[in-house]
């Protein structure tokens, strides 16, 4: 059985996001980026099936453009055997959104037909949590997401995955082939050592377009413009309770 990954390039979680001059989006020029951590964390599932027996291959998948190489030179590194990278050249005003994101890697999944799709269950940049949703629905294939544990039977073609919801957890069984999105306590991504991010640089990278899978990534939605958030005001300290109802209610308003 064959699992496809799919990874994104993200900003670095450690460096301090800031707004463009021209307010088109977030500052990307000259700024560390890193695999989304959730994605790495399905890279490392992906790679502990194929280590257990469950699977014989791993395909990582990235969109974007000729920079995000580097994140499937990671995937690469990691374990996975081989990659696929779809270019796409993004357009700050016109960024890549979920539900297209979903029709590429529907459009690689039916080329590569795993058994398996795993994701991160969102990136850390648009915090969307919907591409893993809209895949299965796009492939009409069953979905388990938000996994903390997840178990493959080859011979019965099952997945079955323990999933944290408000009241505990919740144990779901589906049908290969599926989708899982990751949750953060699903495992630990191993580090990639040398002598594999060595041997990382002679393995595959196939590289596609999305018009050479026939999707269309044209986006209904255009960014006006983007902000930073309002600097929070200074605190005060008050000198009794009263004081402190007087400010809510005649100056917060919240009473």
């Amino acid at each position: 059985m064959k699992i496809l990954v799919a990874v994104k390039r993200v900003v670095d979680y450690a460096v301090k996001m800031r707004v463009r001059p021209d307010r088109t989006g977030v500052e990307t020029a000259n700024v560390k980026m890193s695999m989304n951590p959730f994605c790495e964390i399905a890279v490392e599932e992906a790679l502990r099936l194929r280590e257990a027996g469950a699977a014989a291959e791993v395909v990582a998948a990235t969109i974007g453009p000729a920079q995000s190489a580097d994140t499937l030179r990671t995937a690469l590194a990691m374990g996975a055997d081989r990659a696929v990278h779809v270019l796409h050249d993004p357009d700050p005003a016109r960024p890549l959104l979920p539900l297209a994101v979903a029709k590429i890697l529907r459009a690689v999944a039916l080329q590569e037909k795993p058994g398996l799709v795993i994701l991160g269950k969102q990136a850390i940049d648009d915090d969307c949590n919907q591409t893993g949703q809209m895949l299965a629905g796009l492939l009409q294939w069953p979905q388990g997401t938000f996994a903390s544990k997840v178990l493959l039977d080859k011979e019965k073609q099952k997945a079955t995955v323990e999933r944290e919801v408000d009241g505990g957890i919740e144990t779901v069984s589906l049908d290969l082939p599926a989708v899982i999105t990751t949750d953060l306590r699903l495992n630990q991504p191993r580090y990639a050592t040398l002598p594999n991010i060595m041997k990382a640089k002679s393995k595959v990278i196939k590289k596609v377009t999305p018009e050479e899978l026939n999707v269309d990534i044209r986006s209904d939605m255009e960014v006006i413009e983007v902000n930073e958030p309002p600097k929070r005001k200074a605190g005060v300290i008050l000198s009794s309770v009263d004081e402190l109802l007087d400010k809510l209610k005649n100056e917060a308003r919240v009473l």
